[in-house]
Formats: structure tokens, C-alpha cells, sequence
């Protein structure tokens, strides 16, 4: 496969990977004395809402601005999906995804992120050629009433592209968005039809751009995940994907552009550091459990906010579970993030203990963790558990046992965020028009931080998101490894493995909400049953939650 690192007129991908923040100065310290000062506040004030939310059956979400948009809520229908003139509206099997109306959206720079129906160009012959070729790429159902805008997130399934259309097809390509190629190309591979398949992969070629609009971006690293699915699904194409890895000072740096000019680490850990801060109370041992260590960043604010505790810092042991990957984004082992934490606790005065277990979650067993009586224990998984395989890939299913085995060890707070999507056990299809969508938000919201043309910013993607993306399209069954469950499953799952879920102080609201402030204003923070959600614009893209 041809590749070239910045190359902006191709979709070349050079080199893909997904870990931890790279070392940075620590972070949130004005927020962590904000809760210091008020560590057990009345719960039952909330800050100024500026999103609703829209429920489903199962618990998932959608931020929503605007109460002209109607949702769905039969989240198991799997034919859910209908067009309009006025209004854009997508399947249940994707409801939380974020829903837009281009009518009423008054902030579209980057294209529209949302593609339940895709306006084109108004012209009368062109919407009769559209309806009829949908009619004939949808079959009979056509929901009654289209007026002929094709619908390219459309789910009906598998749907055979004939060659009968394809020269029709062909003649529609430049009128259609960007979007909408995408997926005519995904619904090609998907029913392994050759011809179209290279015929929508070569005029994607023309279209996208590593340093292009976000959807050009974005479509890049897709159409890279669909060519790989169609010459072999697995790890043998996601491997070659990975043509010459970057050194791991590299990786670091490119990781720490994310974390610099996004909040999505920022928002796992400080939300995560401010919960157990404040469950520890006057403790005097406290032992995290942190299932994703990295670097070890998460634990520099939370160090030094204890170390001025007014009754004194506690002991302070943490166990930081890790795998290769982390190993080679560090350039070392774990005890490079056990010198560095241990020089600062004692700098800061704490006393401190670190625990390696170099090795998966898949791997842990309860003797790796190093638990004590009478400790306060706390465990950590920061965008850690949809790596786990659960009863879809394997009998083992590690998923659950892990949620099992933690739940095992009596802790006293057990905190979470996850990605907001649904991509574990959905159809291809689905699962391609889920993954658009939530990164198109994702490269958004890089879009606005920096410029187009910045190679930071395109290494960034290239070497951070780039790799999940390319897994979530190209490999099935036990290669794909990017499995994201929406909130509402999660909330089953930990139910099921005997947690209760803990409430989030209001302290802790108005912290997270303070961090936000730092970034764009299409960032926005809400909280929901219990949980805080982080969204670009209409779009949930994280979720925190707290169980013991």
C-alpha cells in the first residue's frame, strides 16, 4: 500500500497508534482548590443547563439543542430510518449519535457531521435521478413520502450495489457530498462487489485529504480502513497500516497535541482525580488501581492536592496495570513512571509506594493488584474497557470478568469514562456509519485548535486516531480490539457485576464545567442520570461515571 506521511492531496496513512497523554505540566490545580474549599456540598443545585437530553430505552443519550428535531425511541427497531425535506433524522440502532437540522443549524463551517438525510444540489432532474437510483439501492420499503434525498447513513442492512446502476451511479458522484460516497463505498465492500468498490475508492482518492476540511480528513483514514477490510480483514492489513511506527518521543509528542489543544484527557482525568479526592476524605492509606497508566500523568495534580490536605497527606500506593503498547509510547517500563511519581510524591512531602503489572486487562488476575486491608482503595478505568472482549468475541468473555473481579476487591469508588459510541457488537454497516459520524465530531473539534496545514495536527490524527479507526472498519471478531459501548450498557454491565452506581457532587459539576470554559465553546458538559457527558456540538463523545 502507498503511503506518504504529509502528503495532502492522497489519503496516505503512515502509522497508527492510541495511548495515554504523553508528560505534561500537571493540570487543573485552581480547580482542585475550587473543591477543597466546599469538599461535601449540597447536591441538589444544579449549574445552568445548556443542553437537554433526548432518552432511549436502553439508557443511551443524545445532546439535543434544538426541540424541533424529532428522535426515535424503539433503539431495537432495525428499520427505523426515514427521510423528510425539513429535518434530519437516523436510525435507533445509532441514537446516540447527535441529530442536525441544516435548516436550523446556523453553525455548519465544517460541513454537515450529521447524515441522516444529506441535502443536494436543488435541481429537478437531478432529485428524480437521485429517488430513483435510492428506490433502487433501498428496495420497495422507501419510506413514503422522500423527496428523493439520498439518505447516506441510511442502515437497511446489506444492500447489493447491481452493475446495472453503476454507470448511473458514476454520473451521480459529483453532486453527492462527501458523506455519501463514504458509504455507498462501505455498503460496496461490504457485499464484496470489486468493481464498485474500486471504482468508489478511486474517485474517493480524488476527494479526500490528510490536510484538508475535517470530513476530508476524516474520509481518508476510512477509505484506508475500507481498503484494508476488502484485501483482508484482521490484523494483517491493520499491521501493514502501521508502516513505519514512530519513535515513541514522537508518539509523545503527537499524543500531547491532543492533550494540549482537546479536552478529552483532561476530562477523564480531572473529572476522575476530583471524585476520589473527595471520597478519600481523612483517610490515611489510599491504593489506586489505574487499569490504563501511561505515563502516569493522571496522578500529579491528585498528589500534589493531597500533599496539602489540612490533616496530612495519606500513604499513597498506586498500582499501575499496563501492555506493550504503553511500553513503547514511554520508550520504557513501568518503572520509568514509578521513579518519575516517586520523586514527586516525595518532593510534595507523600508518602508513596508503585506496584508494576506490566500487563493486560485481559491478563490481570486478583494477585497482580498487591490489595491490602484497611486501605482505601480506588480503581481507575480511564478509556480503557472497550479494549476488553466481551461475550461477542469470546466464552472467556473478559469484559465482564474483569467488572467481576474488581467488584471482588470491595473498592470504595471505582471511577469510568468511555467513549460515547456503539460500535461493539453493531453490523458493519452500522458500526461505519457510527464511526463517521462520531469522528466527524472528534476531527471538528481538532479543526477549530489548529491549523489545517499543521503538521502536529496531522501527525496527531495520523498516529492517534487514525489507527482506532482504521481497526473499527477493516478487522472483525477478535482483531478489533475498538469495541465502544454506549453509557447505558455500561450501566447494565457494572449493574450486572453487583456495583451501584454513586451520585456526582456538585462540586465536581461546576469543576468540570470550569475546565470547559478553557476550550472552544462548541464543548459542552451536561450532567445525566448520574453520569457527566462531554460533547462537540450536538454530539456526546464521552462519559464519566462513579460505582462502588
Amino acid at each position: 500500500m502507498q503511503t506518504s506521511q504529509l502528503n495532502c492531496t492522497t489519503s496516505g496513512v503512515h502509522g497508527f497508534y492510541n495511548q495515554h497523554a504523553p508528560e505534561m505540566t500537571p493540570y487543573c490545580s485552581s480547580h482542585y482548590q475550587a473543591l477543597n474549599k466546599n469538599m461535601y456540598p449540597d447536591n441538589t443545585t444544579k449549574g445552568n443547563q445548556i443542553i437537554s437530553f433526548q432518552t432511549f430505552d436502553e439508557g443511551f443519550v443524545t445532546l439535543d439543542s434544538s426541540p424541533n428535531i424529532g428522535l426515535y425511541t424503539n433503539y431495537d427497531s432495525p428499520s427505523g430510518v426515514s427521510t423528510s425535506s425539513n429535518r434530519s433524522q437516523v436510525s435507533p440502532q445509532c441514537s446516540q449519535s447527535y441529530i442536525s437540522d441544516p435548516q436550523q443549524s446556523s453553525d455548519n463551517t465544517y460541513g454537515s457531521p450529521t447524515s441522516g438525510s444529506s441535502v443536494v444540489d436543488d435541481n429537478t432532474e437531478l432529485r428524480n435521478r437521485l429517488r430513483y437510483l435510492e428506490r433502487s439501492l433501498m428496495g420497495p420499503d422507501l419510506p413514503h413520502g422522500s423527496d428523493g434525498h439520498y439518505c447516506s447513513l441510511s442502515h437497511r442492512g446489506n444492500v447489493c450495489i447491481s452493475s446495472s446502476h453503476s454507470n448511473q451511479l458514476m454520473e451521480m458522484l459529483p453532486k453527492m457530498e462527501l458523506k455519501q460516497v463514504l458509504y455507498l463505498c462501505a455498503q460496496a465492500v461490504s457485499e464484496n462487489d470489486l468493481s464498485t468498490s474500486e471504482t468508489l475508492m478511486d474517485a474517493l482518492g480524488n476527494l479526500v485529504s490528510v490536510c484538508g476540511t475535517p470530513i476530508q480528513r476524516l474520509a481518508a483514514y476510512m477509505l484506508e480502513g475500507l481498503r484494508a477490510r476488502l484485501e483482508s480483514s484482521g490484523y494483517t492489513i491493520y499491521r501493514k497500516l502501521r508502516c513505519e511506527q514512530p519513535t515513541s518521543s514522537e508518539l509523545l509528542s503527537y499524543m500531547h497535541v491532543l492533550y494540549q489543544f482537546c479536552p478529552y484527557f483532561k476530562f477523564a482525568y480531572m473529572s476522575s482525580n476530583l471524585v476520589i479526592q473527595e471520597a478519600v476524605g481523612n483517610e490515611g492509606s489510599i491504593h489506586i488501581i489505574d487499569f490504563q497508566i501511561g505515563m502516569g500523568t493522571q496522578w500529579i495534580s491528585l498528589i500534589q492536592s493531597l500533599a496539602n490536605r489540612p490533616c496530612g497527606p495519606p500513604l499513597v500506593r498506586i498500582t499501575g496495570v499496563d501492555d506493550s503498547q504503553s511500553a513503547y509510547a514511554r520508550g520504557a517500563g513501568l518503572e520509568v513512571v514509578g521513579l518519575r511519581l516517586s520523586k514527586l510524591a516525595e518532593s510534595c512531602g507523600v508518602p508513596f509506594e508503585f506496584h508494576a503489572a506490566a500487563m493486560s486487562g485481559c491478563q490481570v488476575k486478583r494477585e497482580n493488584l498487591k490489595v491490602q486491608s484497611g486501605e482505601f482503595l480506588a480503581v481507575n478505568f480511564p478509556y480503557m474497557l472497550h479494549h476488553m472482549p466481551d461475550e461477542s468475541v469470546s466464552t472467556e468473555n473478559h469484559r465482564d470478568r474483569l467488572l467481576r473481579l474488581v467488584k471482588s476487591l470491595s473498592p470504595r469508588v471505582v471511577t469510568v469514562t468511555e467513549q460515547e459510541s456503539y460500535t461493539n457488537t453493531s453490523p458493519f454497516l452500522q458500526r461505519f456509519a457510527e464511526t463517521l459520524d462520531y469522528y466527524t465530531a472528534m476531527f471538528e473539534s481538532v479543526d477549530v485548535a489548529l491549523p489545517r496545514d499543521d503538521k502536529k495536527r496531522i501527525n496527531a490524527e495520523m498516529h492517534c486516531l487514525a489507527r482506532d479507526i482504521v481497526n473499527m472498519v477493516a478487522c472483525e471478531d477478535a482483531e478489533r480490539v475498538e469495541r465502544h459501548e454506549p453509557f447505558g450498557k455500561w450501566r447494565a454491565r457494572f449493574s450486572m457485576a453487583g456495583f451501584t452506581q454513586l451520585p456526582l457532587s456538585y462540586s465536581v459539576n461546576e469543576s468540570i464545567r470550569g475546565l470547559m470554559k478553557e476550550f472552544h465553546e462548541n464543548f459542552r458538559v451536561e450532567e445525566w442520570q448520574g453520569a457527566l457527558f462531554l460533547g462537540w456540538k450536538n454530539r456526546i463523545l464521552s462519559s464519566s461515571s462513579v460505582w462502588r
